[in-house]
C-alpha cells in the first residue's frame, strides 16, 4: 500500500495523530506537498463524503475525519504557498443574520475544504452587507449561505439583494441551504444553487470553480 493510500485510509477513519504522522513521512521521503494533498487528502475527503451522502456514515464520523483532514492541511499549507499549490477557488461561507445556528454550516466549510477550496467563514448571524463585503476582500467566487430557521431563510434574500447593489452579482455564485429551505425558495429569490446536503454542497462548488 502507497503512503498516498494510507494517509486517505487513514482519514477517512478519523485518525488525525496517523494522518499528521504520514503526511510529515511522505514528505520527508521527497513527496511534493500538492501531491500529498490531491492524491492524498482530497480522495480520502472524497471517500468520507461518498459514505455521507450514501447514509453509511453520519455527522459525528464526518466531523471527526473532517479534523483529520484540518490537522493534514495546516501541514501542507505554508508548504503549498512556497512551492505556488494552488486551490480551486475561494468560498465565504456564513449562517445568515437572525440565525445562530452552526453546525451545518460547519459541516459545509469541511467539506468544501475536503475538495481543495479555500474557505472564509464568517460564523454565525451574517447580515448580507457583510457577506458580499466579506466576497469583495477576499476575492471570493461563492458565497454559500445556510438557514436553519424559517423565521431567518428570508435573509438568503437580502445576501443576492446586497450582490447585485454592490455591482458583483455577475462574479459570484450564492449557494443555498439548510432544513426549511428548498429549490424552490432558491428559484423565488435569485439564487444560483440549493443542495440537500453538505456534501451536494461540496460537490456543486467544485463544479462552479472547475466549469
Amino acid at each position: 500500500m502507497s503512503i498516498l493510500t494510507e494517509i486517505g485510509e487513514a482519514l477517512e477513519r478519523g485518525k488525525r495523530k496517523q494522518v499528521v504522522a504520514l503526511v510529515k513521512q511522505a514528505l520527508e521521503e521527497g513527496m511534493e506537498p500538492q501531491k500529498v494533498l490531491t492524491e492524498g487528502l482530497l480522495p480520502g475527503m472524497d471517500a468520507v463524503g461518498i459514505k455521507f451522502r450514501n447514509n453509511e456514515i453520519f455527522v459525528p464520523e464526518v466531523l471527526v475525519a473532517a479534523r483529520a483532514m484540518s490537522a493534514g492541511t495546516e501541514i501542507l499549507k505554508p508548504l503549498l504557498a512556497e512551492t505556488g499549490g494552488t486551490s480551486l477557488g475561494k468560498a465565504v461561507i456564513g449562517t445568515v443574520k437572525g440565525d445562530l445556528h452552526d453546525i451545518g454550516k460547519n459541516l459545509v466549510k469541511m467539506m468544501l475544504e475536503g475538495k481543495g477550496i479555500d474557505v472564509v467563514d464568517l460564523g454565525v448571524d451574517v447580515s448580507g452587507d457583510a457577506f458580499v463585503q466579506a466576497a469583495i476582500e477576499n476575492e471570493a467566487q461563492i458565497i454559500c449561505c445556510s438557514a436553519l430557521l424559517t423565521t431567518t431563510m428570508n435573509s438568503i434574500g437580502d445576501v443576492v439583494k446586497a450582490a447585485q447593489d454592490a455591482g458583483i452579482r455577475d462574479k459570484v455564485k450564492i449557494m443555498i441551504g439548510g432544513a426549511p429551505v428548498t429549490q424552490e425558495f432558491c428559484d423565488s429569490i435569485g439564487a444560483d444553487y440549493y443542495t440537500v446536503d453538505a456534501a451536494s454542497a461540496a460537490i456543486c462548488a467544485a463544479e462552479i470553480l472547475t466549469a
